[in-house]
């Protein structure tokens, strides 16, 4: 069973989680919800459309303006009590690395810490385990937040990712961070190159035989750029061929960026493999 915030999850039931970027520079959509209207409207659209979790970033991923944490909190921090405020249910993740910033948004409302450099700061997980809110566990390859990797080699990639994860997943229970609000994430893209990227989806099953419930960030990544040659706007369908092999494969967490699409795409493989009826079963039938 996966818990956050008010909600519980069944093992076999897909849960979108969707980007709300609070920077002026993000790589997709190039500061389309840096203000607080159209960041708003978006959240709107996203729970509409099906999304379980709002993910609220303050700071873009690649290299690019300093930003420090002070800044970080001011895009976040009221962000995240206005939606606390407008959508009582939702379950509201911050994508942060910084403890400050984990307290801050945690004060706020926050239900889910998205820590999506591996545990650079390790206090976030004391947060999480202070304010009994979720954690994202992530494997980024020990590189330094918003760095890309160079030239970064495994001998065995999805070996290390499992006991990055899996060991930042039992030092945060170990400090009191509920266990069934803890995910695992292999971190595509992040300290890794296309080819470690591919690897980390092909054998996705070893991290879902973990048990513990696993998230994956792939949304028009570059690694799918790179392996079909597309810019970043031409990465949908790519995007949504990674996403049905990681459902098949038994991912749990999806954040993206296209949100009804993905839905179809997780309800008809939930539906192949057994888990969800039809929406309509006419056919062969009248």
């Amino acid at each position: 069973m996966l818990r956050l915030g008010r909600r519980e999850f069944g093992p076999h039931e897909p849960v979108i989680m969707a980007i709300v970027n609070r920077t002026p520079d993000s790589f997709y959509d190039r500061g389309a919800t840096f203000g607080d209207e159209p960041a708003l409207a978006r959240v709107e659209q996203a729970v509409a459309e099906g999304a379980a979790i709002i993910d609220i970033g303050g700071v873009k991923a690649g290299p690019g303006e300093e930003v420090t944490a002070k800044e970080e909190a001011r895009r976040t921090v009221g962000f995240v009590a206005e939606v606390r405020r407008r959508f009582p249910d939702v379950i509201i993740s911050v994508d942060t690395w910084r403890a400050e910033v984990g307290e801050a948004v945690c004060e706020a409302g926050a239900d889910l810490l998205n820590d999506a450099w591996g545990g650079v700061d390790p206090g976030l997980a004391q947060v999480a385990a202070r304010y009994g809110v979720g954690l994202v566990c992530t494997h980024a390859g020990g590189v330094e937040p918003r760095t890309r990797p160079h030239r970064v080699t495994y001998d065995d990639v999805m070996a290390d990712i499992l006991d990055v994860t899996v060991g930042l997943a039992e030092r945060a229970v170990a400090l009191g961070v509920p266990r069934e609000s803890v995910l695992i994430d292999p971190g595509h893209d992040f300290g890794k190159n296309t080819r470690h990227s591919l690897e980390a989806t092909r054998r996705l099953d070893e991290m879902v035989a973990t048990g513990w419930p696993v998230l994956v960030s792939l949304s028009n990544k570059d690694f799918v750029g790179e392996t079909l040659d597309r810019p970043v706007k031409e990465r949908l369908i790519g995007t949504l061929a990674t996403t049905a092999v990681s459902a098949w494969l038994g991912a749990q967490v999806y954040r993206v960026h296209e949100v009804a699409e993905t839905r179809q795409v997780l309800e008809m493989v939930a539906s192949i493999a057994g888990h969800r009826v039809p929406a309509v079963a006419r056919r062969g039938l009248a």
